[in-house]
């Protein structure tokens, strides 16, 4: 098989022997240490994310709609190289088609994030109407993907007014939601202090939100003492 994975037609048989190869860079340390740290359902090979991206970059440079409507997600790994993979087409519209579909298959922090900030699209063209709805979805991943497409493409003099009203809006009983927007909350901070500041001083955030933000803020290096020490005053016992 050619290793390069470069194809202009993908098949079955074709998708069977790229599988096996997956398997054969498998690694039983990773595989123990990414089960610790990541929740799902997938089976995890065990391969290194930089080993997976540079397979993805060689399949989209050959026939990617072929390859995306064949792969498969048995794998935690298929999952990253089908979103790495994705992030590599330039047409909107063939690119919502596979990141609708993609999408509704995360059921994991890590895929979520770590394929999020890989679509180039977003930097081209303007999906934070996408996010925001995305990130009011009674799914805990379909939820993350929105608040985390925000974090990592949103964060600035534009949106973070209408940013912090969904922040303050949102109130979730999942913990990979709760996490993302204290993430958010956090990094809002640190880009817009003043208008961060006043929306953890109302403690309208629930208070995982409220606390966890605090910590993450807290934990920053790019964050004074002084504003370290005034946070604790904000927290919600």
């Amino acid at each position: 098989m050619n290793k390069d994975f470069i194809f202009n037609k993908w098949d079955r048989l074709l998708y069977e022997d790229f599988l096996e190869h997956l398997i054969s860079l498998g690694d039983d340390k990773l595989i123990e240490f990414n089960s610790k740290i990541i929740n799902t359902k997938q089976e995890i090979i065990g391969i290194k994310t930089p080993i997976l991206r540079n397979i993805a970059k060689n399949i989209a440079k050959g026939n990617i709609e072929s390859f995306l409507e064949i792969v498969n997600d048995h794998y935690f790994e298929e999952s990253l190289i089908e979103g790495f993979v994705i992030g590599y087409i330039t047409d909107k519209d063939v690119f919502l088609k596979y990141f609708n579909s993609f999408i509704k298959k995360i059921d994991n922090w890590a895929t979520c994030d770590t394929c999020v900030s890989s679509f180039k699209m977003m930097k081209k063209v303007d999906f934070f109407d996408i996010a925001k709805s995305l990130s009011y979805e009674d799914n805990e991943f379909l939820s993350r993907v929105g608040i985390v497409i925000m974090l990592d493409y949103y964060v600035d003099s534009k949106y973070v007014d209408e940013i912090i009203k969904i922040v303050s809006s949102i109130k979730s009983n999942y913990y990979y939601v709760n996490m993302a927007l204290s993430w958010l909350v956090s990094v809002l901070f640190i880009k817009f202090r003043i208008k961060t500041l006043e929306l953890l001083k109302q403690r309208i955030l629930p208070v995982f939100v409220q606390n966890k933000a605090i910590q993450k803020i807290r934990d920053s290096y790019r964050v004074s003492k002084d504003d370290k020490d005034m946070l604790l005053l904000y927290k919600i016992n």
